[in-house]
């Protein structure tokens, strides 16, 4: 399983995905996010879902890029270009996936801002083509294990948040799915691109690197949880 997370407020964009692999028993690590284009005209993959699809999905993209030899003018136009790629995938390896018990599988996540955009569009991406876009009422989208990750996106997250608490949301939205599930672990890969000036940045992030924040977080969570107030039904139960 995987967890990626995209964040669009009104100062940039953020990104977070896990990379462990699992295979039966086997767990291995791969980068899931990726970064493409030049300069200020950049956009990010993130993909749950069959690795394979996803890499072939992915090259045909690339050698698209390379043969037209410029950026693509929009985001609609580079989600339009990805989905094209990925259907001519499903065409090439679907009945030969399928014959083998697998589901065609891959959900993705496109985000970024090129020329001709006014403002970072993020985008997610189903099996078949087709597409959501990520809006203000609700500014994240998530792709593999999302249940866990989803109360503390809710209750804290909003188009109007700066991106260092954005970041943060983000990472305790992942330590969330990790602690529940398995699948999901270290490392993970982080970027953001910052407004109005547009600066992409990435990192990538093992678990020692994040031990204060997640130590911070366990400790307090348990603290506040302390101090909730004693409510008159809980005296009901617990004279």
């Amino acid at each position: 399983m995987t967890y990626c997370i995209a964040i669009k407020t009104r100062y940039g964009l953020v990104a977070l995905s896990d990379g462990r692999i699992t295979a039966g028993t086997q767990l291995t690590s791969a980068r899931k996010a990726a970064l493409f284009g030049e300069g200020r005209n950049r956009f990010f993959i993130m993909t749950s879902g069959l690795r394979s699809i996803r890499d072939k999905a992915v090259a045909y993209l690339q050698q698209q890029m390379e043969q037209q030899s410029f950026a693509f003018p929009t985001m609609l136009d580079t989600v339009s270009a990805y989905t094209h790629n990925l259907r001519r995938v499903e065409m090439e390896d679907r009945n030969y996936v399928e014959r083998a018990d697998i589901a065609f599988n891959l959900h993705t996540i496109i985000g970024g801002m090129m020329e001709g955009d006014k403002e970072p569009r993020v985008f997610l991406v189903y099996p078949q083509g087709n597409w959501i876009e990520i809006e203000e009422m609700t500014p994240y989208l998530t792709i593999g294990s999302t249940s866990y990750g989803k109360p503390i996106l809710d209750r804290t997250l909003r188009y109007d948040t700066d991106l260092r608490t954005a970041l943060k949301i983000a990472y305790l939205s992942f330590d969330s799915t990790k602690f529940s599930s398995s699948d999901v672990g270290f490392p993970i890969d982080l970027i953001s691109m910052i407004l109005p000036d547009r600066q992409w940045h990435e990192a990538h992030l093992e678990n020692s690197d994040v031990r204060e924040l997640r130590e911070w977080w366990n400790a307090n969570i348990k603290e506040l949880v302390a101090k909730a107030p004693d409510s008159p039904w809980l005296t009901t139960l617990v004279p």
